[in-house]
């Protein structure tokens, strides 16, 4: 009787878990409403728009502090450009196996300590020039210097040679805030941080050099995003898997249940930077041409919203997962072509150069000019005594 009685209880017990997970599930994920999508896609695409627009007049500012200062800067040859889409292959689907051995909790804890890390860094940046700003002149700002070397004294490599003050302190304590919020909480807004903060430094620093080397990495990723993410279930098994900062997303059910939101729609931080350094691009080739007009700049830049709302329209229709770069980049690039092809300036577009190379041809000139001014010296010299006689 005893035996019967608690066999009884263990099915009660287990269908009170039962019902329990149930309701758990269900709370957790309530359906989108038309609204809660509405705001969810709106803020995706406010949040891309952002750190390309702003980033993009970063990276003239950038640019021209390199040449004033005489630096040398990376930038992508059209081989990286093209070799780029089959590393990325490599690596997501090296994740994606990763993903399939081990445990995805020791692989996320591992990633939020090195996201906490990069998260910390780029968001200190950000906040730089706003806190320089907003901090009062009486506030005590003392300079440091801090370099670290290896080799002996006659061979010194320096590997960090970093120059900071009171004031970048102040940033760097307050991107830690966030990014403790986010190392304990996870929470989908400290998420959001970090990956604009991520976004709109990728776009300030990644430099392609000249369009061609745009268009070909953007054409080899249009093929990789089609082909992970209609070919294969890699790309959203792992963007799904991978706890990292590495996406934007928005909750659909924030009417409901606010900020502890849990149905997100997500937008992965490529879909926003790969096109957001060739808009850049176009932004630096407008400053060069010494106008005030930026036509390159806001033709690609609507040509991207465009692409966007294509893209959430599209996955919107279908319910399915859509690779975003198959709206974006034909948008992004064949609508400043189209501008170029009109303003009969297609040449000079593909000619331009972020960085040239220093041109041989002038050295060899200006070698020649100094050689032939040496020779009409030494003619001079030659001829200044038989003047005399």
């Amino acid at each position: 009787m005893a035996d019967s009685a608690a066999s009884e209880n263990n099915v009660v017990a287990d269908l009170n878990a039962t019902l329990n997970e149930t309701a758990s599930n269900v709370t957790a994920r309530i359906p989108a409403t038309p609204e809660g999508m509405a705001i969810a896609y709106g803020s995706l695409v406010i949040m891309a728009l952002l750190p390309i627009f702003f980033g993009a007049f970063r990276s003239v500012k950038y640019q021209k502090e390199q040449k004033e200062n005489g630096e040398v800067p990376e930038t992508m040859s059209e081989k990286d450009a093209a070799m780029f889409p089959l590393i990325a292959s490599a690596t997501l689907f090296g994740i994606y196996v990763v993903f399939q051995i081990f445990s995805k909790d020791y692989i996320n804890l591992l990633l939020t300590v090195y996201f906490f890390f990069l998260g910390v860094l780029a968001l200190a940046h950000i906040f730089s020039p706003l806190m320089r700003k907003l901090l009062p002149e009486v506030f005590p700002n003392e300079s440091y210097h801090l370099i670290l070397t290896k080799g002996k004294a006659d061979k010194k490599e320096d590997l960090m040679n970093y120059e900071f003050d009171n004031k970048d302190l102040v940033c760097l304590g307050l991107a830690c805030c966030v990014g403790v919020w986010y190392l304990l909480k996870k929470h989908w807004i400290a998420n959001n941080i970090f990956g604009l903060a991520f976004a709109l430094n990728g776009v300030e620093f990644l430099q392609l050099n000249t369009v061609m080397t745009g268009c070909i990495l953007l054409g080899g990723l249009f093929v990789y995003d089609i082909f992970w993410v209609f070919g294969t279930n890699v790309m959203v098994t792992v963007a799904r898997s991978f706890e990292a900062p590495i996406k934007l997303v928005f909750p659909q059910d924030i009417l409901e249940r606010g900020l502890d939101a849990s149905n997100f729609a997500m937008l992965g931080l490529g879909d926003i930077v790969i096109p957001g350094i060739f808009i850049a691009l176009l932004l630096r080739y407008d400053v060069s041409k010494a106008k005030t007009s930026r036509t390159y700049f806001y033709a690609s830049f609507l040509a991207y919203i465009l692409g966007l709302l294509t893209t959430i329209g599209i996955m919107h229709f279908f319910k399915h997962a859509q690779p975003a770069l198959l709206y974006l980049v034909p948008a992004c690039i064949g609508v400043p072509v189209i501008v170029a092809l009109i303003k009969g300036e297609i040449i000079d577009l593909f000619k331009y150069e972020d960085n040239p190379p220093k041109d041989d041809k002038e050295d060899k000139e200006g070698k020649d000019g100094k050689a032939k001014e040496d020779g009409d010296d030494k003619t001079a010299g030659k001829d200044e005594p038989k003047k005399s006689k």
